[in-house]
C-alpha cells in the first residue's frame, strides 16, 4: 500500500461528508423561496441529515468492526450520492418537492454515517504512533477544507440553477468511491469477529473504565460543531439581510473562518504526535479561545471586525478537534474502534443538527444573549475537559505506540 495514495483516499471521505450541510448553507434563503416553505422548514433540511446520520452511525460502526471498513464506506458513499440525486430530481421536476427533498436528505444522512467516523477508525487501523495523529489531523483538516470549499462550490452550482448543489453530491461521491476502492488496502483480519454479546460486553468494560473522560470528549466535539454551524447559520442570514451579500461572494465570506480552522487542524495534527499532555492543554486552551471570541462578538457589529474576532474561535476549534480525534481513536483496540469513533461521530452530528434551529431561535430572542450563552457553554465544556480528561505520565506517552497505547491494559482485558 502506497501510504500517500491511501491518505489521499481516506481524506476524501470526510471531505465528502462535510459537503452534505455546508454546501447548502448559502442557498437556504433561496430554497425557502423556491419551495415555498418557512425558514424553520428549510432549516430541517440540515437537521434531518444530521439526525439520520446520528441514528445510523452506531449501527454502521458496529458493522465496520464486524466486517471491514471499506465494506461499509463504499455502500455508504453510494447511498449518500443517491440521496442527493433524489433531492435534485425532486426539486427540478416535482411540484411538491419539499417532502422528497427531506427523504433525499435523510438518505444522505444515513450514507454520511458511514463516511468520516469510519474513516477515523480506518486511520487507526492503518497507522500507528505519531503518524496516526498526523493522519488524523489531516482527516480533520480535510473535514475543514470541505467546509471551506463547500459554501463556494454550493454558490457556484446555484448560479447554474438553485438546486444545482444536489446534483453535485453524486459526482463527488463517485470520485471518493473510486479512490477508496483502488487506493485503500485493508489488512486481513486474523481473528473471527466477536459475537454480539462479547462485543457489547467489551464496550461496557471500555465505557465503565474510561466513560467519564470519553463522554467529556464527546461533549467537547459536539460543542465545537454545534457552535460552528450555529454561528455560520447566523452569519449566512446577516450577510444576506444586512449586507446584501449573496452568491459566490457570500460563500467566500463564510469560508474565511473555516479556512483558519482547517489550517489550524492540519498544523495541530502534524505537531501533537502522541503527546497526550499537549493534547489536553490544547483542548482546554482552544475552548478558552472560543469563549473569549464568542463573548467579544457582542461588541462587534461591523462585518470586518466581526469576522476578525470570529476567526479566533475558529482557530480554537481547529486546536480542539484533532486532539479529540487522537484521544478517542487511541482509546480502544481495533476490534471496537469503529463503534467508539462512530459514537463520537454521532454526537458531532447531533451538534451540527442542533446548531441552525437553536441559533435561529436565539437570533429572535437576543443577539447579545446568543453570544454570551455560547461563551458560557464553551467555558463550561473547557472546565469539564480540564477536570475530567486525565492522561498518563509523560514517560508513558513518549513510548512507541506499538508497545504501549493509551489504554493498553484495558485493551488486553477487552479484546
Amino acid at each position: 500500500m502506497h501510504k500517500g495514495l491511501a491518505i489521499l483516499a481516506i481524506s476524501s471521505i470526510p471531505l465528502i461528508m462535510t459537503l452534505g450541510n455546508s454546501m447548502l448553507i448559502p442557498i437556504l434563503p433561496q430554497m425557502e423561496k423556491e419551495l415555498g416553505v418557512s425558514a424553520f422548514r428549510v432549516s430541517l433540511t440540515i437537521t434531518i441529515f444530521s439526525i439520520a446520520a446520528a441514528i445510523a452511525i452506531p449501527v454502521l460502526g458496529y458493522l465496520s468492526d464486524r466486517f471491514s471498513r471499506k465494506a461499509i464506506i463504499v455502500p455508504a458513499l453510494t447511498i449518500y450520492g443517491l440521496g442527493g440525486l433524489l433531492a435534485g430530481v425532486a426539486s427540478a421536476w416535482l411540484d411538491n418537492a419539499y417532502l422528497w427533498v427531506i427523504v433525499g436528505r435523510a438518505l444522505q444522512g444515513i450514507g454520511a454515517a458511514g463516511t468520516a467516523p469510519i474513516a477515523m477508525a480506518l486511520t487507526g487501523d492503518l497507522f500507528k504512533g505519531a503518524e496516526q495523529s498526523k493522519v488524523l489531523g489531516l482527516v480533520e483538516a480535510s473535514n475543514g477544507f470541505g467546509k471551506v470549499l463547500s459554501p463556494i462550490v454550493g454558490s457556484l452550482l446555484a448560479l447554474i440553477v438553485w438546486y444545482g448543489p444536489f446534483f453535485g453530491f453524486p459526482i463527488f461521491c463517485v470520485i471518493s468511491i473510486l479512490l477508496t476502492i483502488f487506493l485503500v488496502k485493508e489488512k486481513k483480519k486474523k481473528q473471527q469477529p466477536p459475537s454480539l454479546g462479547n462485543y457489547l460486553k467489551g464496550l461496557f468494560t471500555v465505557f465503565k473504565h474510561e466513560g467519564r473522560w470519553l463522554f467529556t470528549a464527546y461533549l467537547a466535539g459536539a460543542t465545537g460543531l454545534f457552535t460552528l454551524f450555529g454561528i455560520l447559520f447566523y452569519l449566512s442570514d446577516v450577510l444576506e439581510t444586512e449586507y446584501n451579500i449573496n452568491g459566490v461572494l457570500k460563500g467566500c465570506v463564510l469560508a474565511i473562518p473555516l479556512l483558519f480552522m482547517m489550517t489550524t487542524s492540519f498544523t495541530t495534527g502534524s505537531k501533537i504526535g502522541k503527546n497526550h499532555h499537549m493534547m489536553k492543554m490544547l483542548i482546554v486552551f482552544g475552548l478558552i479561545m472560543m469563549t473569549a471570541s464568542f463573548a467579544s462578538l457582542v461588541f462587534f457589529t461591523r462585518l470586518v471586525p466581526f469576522i476578525s474576532v470570529l476567526v479566533v474561535s475558529s482557530i480554537g476549534t481547529g486546536l480542539v478537534l484533532p486532539c479529540l480525534n487522537s484521544f478517542i481513536t487511541g482509546s480502544v483496540g481495533k476490534a471496537r474502534r469503529g463503534f467508539v469513533t462512530s459514537l463520537y461521530g454521532s454526537v458531532r452530528f447531533l451538534g451540527v443538527a442542533a446548531g441552525p434551529p437553536v441559533y435561529g431561535w436565539l437570533m429572535n430572542w437576543s443577539r447579545t444573549g446568543m453570544f454570551l450563552s455560547t461563551a458560557a457553554l464553551t467555558l463550561l465544556v473547557g472546565l469539564l475537559c480540564l477536570l475530567l480528561i486525565h492522561v498518563k505520565k509523560k514517560k508513558d506517552d513518549e513510548q512507541d505506540d506499538t508497545t504501549h497505547t493509551l489504554f493498553k491494559k484495558l485493551q488486553l482485558t477487552t479484546e
